[in-house]
């Protein structure tokens, strides 16, 4: 059966983090397909552009400034999206942000801030919005793993980040029971090296010893992030109806190998 262009049609979508990036790709993907996006960023200016461009593409969206970490402000969000939508069908956690540093090198606070900004980021929207979740029909939640969830690094110090990111993978497959039987599908997303503004400033760096990463990767070459937002539309539509706990590693294959 052909996959339909506009296979989230009449389904409101919340997705954290949009400002740019992978969040933005995504956006801007789930708009194309007939959703109408509610996105949230800090990063006033990003957040505008990008409901400028999924506007300008046809689509539907509009954004909030939500502090992720924030409990109270994570709450008042949902609160006025049920207030204004009678439905949300799909949550893409997708925000986080990330500090790296070996373990020597690794602070108290830098752990908890980690925590805070990969972790909290997600447990609160999908607690928050996990009521409106059961209210609909055939409901999807998508988050963000990666593979520093599911294999150690040589070239990287990141013990926090990699504990932050395997602690998404294992809520995963928990809230994937929780919300069976309310009809709620729960999916991860793992991206590998995918090339954003962000990862150009560290990982990507010219000085970085993972800089040439690309050669250590089945498929050649980084990732881009609309290959990560194909993915999440996979997992957020009806394409996916018998999916639920899954980890979809989208690295080219750099998981599934070992170098050399």
């Amino acid at each position: 059966m052909p996959v339909s262009s506009q296979r989230l049609a009449g389904k409101t979508a919340v997705i954290t983090g949009t400002a740019s990036g992978q969040g933005r790709a995504a956006a801007l993907a789930f708009a194309a397909a007939g959703a109408t996006v509610l996105g949230c960023d800090m990063d006033d200016d990003g957040a505008a552009a990008t409901v400028a461009q999924v506007i300008a593409a046809g689509g539907s969206m509009s954004s909030s400034r939500v502090d992720l970490a924030d409990e109270a402000a994570v709450a008042e969000w949902a609160r006025k999206v049920a207030e204004s939508h009678a439905q949300v069908h799909i949550l893409y956690a997708n925000a986080a942000v990330t500090r790296f540093a070996p373990l020597e090198q690794l602070t108290y606070a830098d752990w908890k801030w980690n925590v805070e900004h990969e972790m909290d980021v997600v447990f609160l929207p999908v607690k928050y919005f996990w009521p409106q979740l059961i209210a609909a029909p055939h409901a999807a939640i998508v988050l963000v793993g990666s593979t520093a969830g599911v294999t150690g690094s040589m070239t990287n110090g990141r013990l926090a980040h990699t504990a932050t990111k395997g602690a998404v993978v294992a809520m995963t497959k928990q809230l994937a029971a929780e919300g069976a039987p309310h009809g709620i599908r729960v999916n991860a997303v793992s991206p590998g090296m995918i090339r954003t503004a962000a990862t150009e400033g560290n990982l990507l760096a010219p000085d970085h010893p993972m800089r040439t990463i690309a050669g250590s990767i089945p498929l050649g070459r980084i990732g881009a992030p609309e290959e990560v937002a194909k993915c999440a539309l996979f997992l957020a539509s009806d394409e996916a109806s018998y999916v639920t706990g899954a980890n979809l590693m989208v690295d080219g294959g750099w998981s599934a190998v070992l170098p050399g």
